[in-house]
């Protein structure tokens, strides 16, 4: 069975996030380098946790994305941020329905198994309910979601969904370098203390820039 297509693209944040899914009939992965640093908000963050002077200062565009979660930073070289994108009738044929839960820990299962085809062993994959901290509603990487994935070193993919009429959009990210005083320094008061925050696992970048094509092979099931 044929893989997943995998399309990449380049620049801001703002114009990824922005692109529907509407007219996309068949699995796919899209893959988006950014060409400037980032913050973006989960869906139920007001724009307010965003410190606009410090992320100003710091040449950072204030994002919000359509999926639920805390704030993400993205910066060019760190991060391999890709979208994998199931039409409605494939994710019937999976028999994963309007389950949300039971289809981030399906796309986990893949993606681990992509993981491993890049020669990462050792991945978990998160079967059960949101796990929250005290500052996982700030920083989305300090809580673990159904089908996120972790290693000894701690949670290192990001997964979260969002459902439409035309099919789900899985959004995931994995760091190549974690920088959480960054990201702390650019959200508003009462900022979470660096020592407080979970340990974040990061990848080497040949197997981060691999992970994107391997995750569109381990869809061939779809179609």
């Amino acid at each position: 069975m044929p893989a997943a297509a995998l399309t990449r693209w380049r620049g801001s944040a703002a114009t990824f996030h922005g692109r529907s899914i509407d007219g996309v009939t068949a699995p796919a992965v899209w893959l988006f380098e950014v060409t400037a640093p980032a913050l973006v908000l989960g869906s139920s963050q007001p724009w307010g946790a965003a410190d606009a002077g410090a992320c100003a200062a710091a040449g950072v565009e204030v994002v919000r994305r359509r999926s639920g979660g805390g704030a993400v930073l993205l910066r060019p070289g760190e991060v391999v941020w890709f979208d994998v994108v199931v039409p409605t009738p494939n994710v019937r044929r999976a028999g994963l329905g309007d389950d949300v839960g039971r289809s981030m820990v399906w796309l986990g299962r893949r993606v681990a198994e992509a993981l491993a085809a890049v020669g990462v062993a050792g991945t978990t994959v998160h079967d059960g309910p949101m796990r929250r901290t005290a500052w996982s509603g700030a920083v989305c990487f300090d809580g673990l979601g159904p089908g996120e994935v972790t290693t000894a070193a701690g949670k290192l993919v990001g997964i979260s969904q969002r459902r439409t009429r035309a099919g789900a959009r899985f959004q995931c990210a994995v760091y190549l370098a974690w920088a959480p005083a960054a990201l702390v320094t650019l959200l508003s008061p009462p900022r979470p203390p660096v020592a407080e925050l979970a340990p974040v696992a990061t990848l080497p970048p040949a197997a981060a820039h691999a992970l994107p094509g391997a995750v569109a092979a381990a869809l061939a099931v779809l179609h």
